[in-house]
């Protein structure tokens, strides 16, 4: 079902088309996610920021409240939500401020909703992915820039590494939690980047 994460309008109207149809929800994965262009930090525009921080972050919070509302309200009651972090949040590339901050702060609220959701069976994970071949990193195969100024390519792995990962912590109980994941290229430059 299409819609717009950043509208708390459009993410009500799907979740309660989730709910009309189904009855319940056991999994969120907030997924949804986007970069901004690589330009000096002074030179972030402010829409720039914005349209990151409310895909990347207000979309996930947005998601995640509608997903406990209906996870605190259904028989039997529970589920699990799994947050897209990065590994740029603990290890930003040049000129990401935007794309970094978010995930960053993604880290944040997958504690609080873990920590909040506890008492109601409802767990939240996090998995940080390195370089999954998408449209997004299509980039990094020709070159992307690194610490020291240079554009190197770099290493990506197929999505479907991703998925797998998503279903095993999709398929534990919610009385198991894998509070946050790491899940990379091996040959991409995060383990030594800089």
């Amino acid at each position: 079902m299409p819609a717009d994460v950043t509208d708390q309008a459009s993410v009500r109207a799907m979740f309660a088309a989730v709910h009309a149809e189904f009855g319940r929800l056991d999994l969120l994965f907030n997924n949804a996610g986007m970069f901004s262009s690589a330009v000096p930090f002074e030179d972030i525009a402010l829409d720039d920021w914005r349209a990151v921080i409310d895909v990347n972050l207000t979309g996930s919070f947005l998601c995640a409240q509608q997903a406990v509302r209906m996870m605190k309200a259904q028989s039997p009651r529970g589920g699990r939500i799994l947050n897209n972090g990065s590994i740029s949040a603990q290890v930003p590339r040049p000129m990401s401020a935007p794309y970094t901050a978010s995930k960053h702060a993604i880290t944040g609220l997958t504690k609080s909703i873990a920590l909040d959701g506890r008492a109601f069976d409802i767990a939240c994970s996090q998995i940080d992915i390195g370089n999954a071949a998408t449209s997004m990193t299509d980039a990094f195969a020709a070159g992307v820039l690194q610490a020291d100024g240079s554009r190197k390519a770099e290493a990506r792995m197929d999505v479907e590494h991703v998925v797998r990962a998503v279903v095993m912590i999709a398929n534990l109980p919610p009385s198991v939690n894998v509070p946050a994941m790491t899940l990379m290229a091996t040959g991409m430059p995060f383990i030594g980047r800089g």
